[in-house]
């Protein structure tokens, strides 16, 4: 087998388990609110990845990281294990979910918008496109095709979701250039997340143990979607060319929108299948490597 064959059978599994987000997180809080499941799920995922990375031998790698080194790899866990997970499960518990679907695949094109402003990258024809796409699959959904006014569900949960993935977008672009093991990385943001979730359970909503129903969710959320699914990606990228890879990422969002249909009969309006055909043009358009 091939290493590009090898790779795109990798990333399908990422995919498979990555578009699971919806899915988990609804069936995961039928008791448990976004701060309770956060930090069940991050704690599974750093036990998880811990014990990875002992496995693995990479357990001496954190030796070498300064004091410095672990207050910023902190604060990019804040950013994008923390904040964007923990408005990412509100929206699914109390938003519609093909809503935050839209507004959640809106990182890819806030990406080109930061790396303009904090990494100086130009903007040429097909940022500016990704951009012009992913906004206005965003403005479709918001008014859902009546463009006279903006008509949401939940409008405060959204403009959240749509803050969590700004967060994701601002740790995406700020871990660019991090030339760390990744295992061990991931590890460390999930740390991050696990204590976050803890203290901001235990002020916000109170702790509490999952229900008999919400302990499978929890488990495949926090092994499989936020922790063996980062293995398989970096098999994938050991395998073959990431520009090869990138555009299958962008076959999640629409597998968990044909989720939300299938297992929770979750209304298709029109409009939001346009606009997740936008934003997922706007993500291929970026992963174009062209400079125009």
């Amino acid at each position: 087998m091939s290493g590009r064959v090898k790779g795109t059978v990798y990333v399908f599994i990422c995919v498979a388990l990555w578009a699971l987000i919806p899915v988990v997180s609804k069936l995961g809080q039928t008791t448990l609110d976004n701060h309770q499941f956060l930090f069940w799920s991050s704690l599974v995922s750093f036990v998880v990845l811990g014990i990875s990375v002992i496995l693995t031998g990479n357990l001496n790698k954190f030796s070498e990281y300064s004091f410095k080194d672990w207050g910023y790899l902190s604060v990019l866990g804040l950013l994008g294990t923390y904040i964007y997970y923990l408005f990412l499960y509100l929206g699914y518990s109390k938003a519609v979910g093909m809503e935050v679907l839209v507004i959640q695949y809106t990182w890819p094109v806030l990406i080109v918008i930061f790396s303009i402003f904090i990494l100086k990258e130009k903007l040429n024809i097909i940022k500016s496109t990704a951009v012009i796409l992913g906004f206005t699959g965003v403005i479709i959904v918001l008014t859902k095709g009546n463009f006279k006014n903006i008509n949401v569900s939940n409008g405060l949960v959204i403009v959240l979701v749509g803050a969590g993935a700004a967060c994701f977008a601002l740790f995406s672009v700020l871990s660019k250039n991090i030339n760390k093991e990744p295992l061990g990385l991931v590890a460390i943001y999930f740390l991050t997340a696990t204590f976050a979730s803890f203290f901001s359970m235990n002020y916000f909503s109170g702790f509490a143990l999952p229900s008999s129903s919400e302990i499978i969710p929890i488990l495949v959320n926090g092994i499989m979607v936020n922790g063996f699914s980062y293995l398989f990606w970096m098999l994938a990228l050991r395998s073959t060319d990431a520009s090869w890879l990138a555009p299958f990422v962008f076959i999640t969002p629409v597998l968990s929108a044909i989720y939300l249909i299938v297992f929770f009969r979750e209304p298709f309006v029109f409009a939001y299948g346009i606009g997740l055909i936008l934003v997922v043009i706007g993500g291929l358009v970026n992963s174009i490597k062209k400079d125009i």
